[in-house]
């Protein structure tokens, strides 16, 4: 079972690795801006119940969001407080979409599963090649594409992986790790005509590695749960759902 810490410390983590244009905390409540690229980094992320009323408090995470010209929108988990707060908003009209599994492992359990199948080369920046194809491995329009791309080159503790074969890049990734002991897998995409090939599974390997030379010691990810083929992925990896939030 991950504790209520650990949820924490992976949510802080998330957004260190994903970094929002703006971040305000607001009594215990991490508020994210990011003009509307990548929804963990343009929502609410309700850590801790604070002292504040509730109401009041949705009240300004409202605010702040159209002010931003933003949906208000709010991440909620088993851990998000106060308890109460996904009946507080249904309440309102907020309805959940987008459930996501966080999951988990701990790094020793991932490279267990043994060695990469294709060379990973591991970089502080990412290379025109890697930037071809984050942005042509992906249904997701251009515009969109770039301004998550934007908000991963942000980060300061992240390495950007590329799965090789013969020298051509078939899967990119991103890698964080943070000074709670978590690492973080982000960004992930690979070429369609590669999928299935053990290229993105290299990618979380070398991660793995690196993040345990770092001295992290647990890995986490995040992927929406209809997203049978890459969660079976994770799973041959040893990483499993720890929590889901919507």
């Amino acid at each position: 079972m991950i504790s209520a810490a650990d949820a924490r410390a992976i949510e802080r983590a998330t957004l260190a690795a994903v970094p929002p244009r703006e971040l305000l905390d607001d009594d215990g409540w991490l508020l994210a801006a990011n003009a509307g690229a990548i929804g963990r980094a343009n929502s609410v992320t309700p850590l801790l119940a604070g002292v504040d009323d509730l109401d009041a408090k949705i009240d300004r995470a409202i605010a702040f969001y159209r002010q931003r010209g933003l949906t208000p929108t709010f991440r909620v988990s088993p851990f998000a407080r106060p308890e109460g707060l996904a009946a507080r908003l249904a309440a309102r009209g907020f309805k959940a979409d987008e459930e996501t599994a966080v999951e988990t492992a701990d790094v020793e359990d991932v490279l267990a599963a043994g060695a990469p199948a294709h060379e990973v080369r591991r970089d502080t920046a990412p290379s025109a090649e890697w930037l071809a194809v984050f942005l042509s491995a992906s249904a997701e329009p251009e515009a969109l594409q770039r301004l998550r791309l934007e908000t991963l080159r942000r980060a300061t503790q992240s390495a950007f992986y590329s799965g090789e074969r013969e020298g051509v890049i078939l899967a990119v990734g991103v890698g964080a790790v943070d000074e709670s002991g978590w690492a973080g897998m982000h960004g992930m995409r690979t070429t369609p005509g590669a999928r299935r090939q053990g290229c993105a599974r290299a990618i979380v390997l070398a991660a793995a590695r690196s993040a345990q030379a770092q001295g992290a010691g647990r890995l986490y990810l995040q992927v929406e749960t209809n997203n049978a083929p890459a969660r079976a992925l994770y799973g041959q990896l040893g990483v499993a759902q720890a929590y889901s939030y919507a």
